[in-house]
């Protein structure tokens, strides 16, 4: 799973722009927003500039703050702001495979919870695997309920609790699903080679880390 709070770390670069029309839900935690926003986090700069910097959309929108806010340090935009159009970019090509199986990212992630687990997973214990929230596993888990690739059986002891497991049609959906994604994948990030994937790979990692630290420090 596709990132993934780092997105919802703020935007004000790309309030101007437009929604990717996806109006999807992946379960990640990123924002669908095609924006290049600015947030706080480590910046490169102001003054700073990439190979890539004469290239993508976010070295226009940069300049554009710069020039109309010249004292500003933009550096976190082109931090972020990457990060989301990144995001918004990937989620807006729908993950082929998944498309021709007839699933979204976030019914994917959340039958992949149940397959990597191994076991039932409560509803509450799906949103968590998922970062989604408790509304949306609801409705993914009864939309896969009636595909027959999860079934719910009610808790024993608690009426109020559900437990969620993959049907045999939805283990060996995953299981048939799953090389051709991350084929597909591989094939999205061939623009970087083994070395600039695995670089890339800890920053994202340690970033991520940093900010669910901060996240769970800020819950009461």
């Amino acid at each position: 799973m596709t990132a993934p709070q780092v997105a919802r770390a703020g935007s004000t670069a790309g309030a101007d722009t437009a929604r990717t029309g996806t109006g999807r839900d992946t379960g990640t935690g990123t924002s669908t927003d095609k924006g290049t926003g600015a947030a706080t986090g480590p910046g490169t700069g102001q003054g700073a500039a990439t190979p890539a910097a004469s290239r993508d959309t976010v070295a226009a929108v940069v300049r554009q703050w710069r020039e109309v806010h010249p004292d500003l340090d933009t550096g976190p935009m082109e931090v972020i702001g990457r990060v989301n159009r990144c995001a918004a970019l990937l989620q807006q090509a729908e993950d082929a495979p998944l498309r021709r199986a007839g699933l979204s990212r976030a019914e994917f992630d959340l039958l992949g919870a149940l397959r990597r687990t191994g076991h039932e997973l409560t509803p509450g214990e799906l949103a968590r695997e998922t970062f989604s929230s408790g509304a949306a596993v609801t409705k993914r888990v009864k939309q896969l309920t009636e595909r027959g690739l999860v079934e719910r059986r009610g808790d024993t002891r608690d009426r109020r609790v559900a437990h969620v497991r993959l049907t045999e049609e939805g283990r060996a959906l995953v299981d048939g699903i799953l090389p051709e994604q991350l084929a597909y994948e591989k094939a999205v990030l061939s623009a970087l080679d083994d070395d600039r994937q695995g670089e890339l790979s800890g920053l994202l990692g340690e970033l991520l880390s940093r900010l669910e630290g901060h996240m769970q420090g800020l819950r009461p």
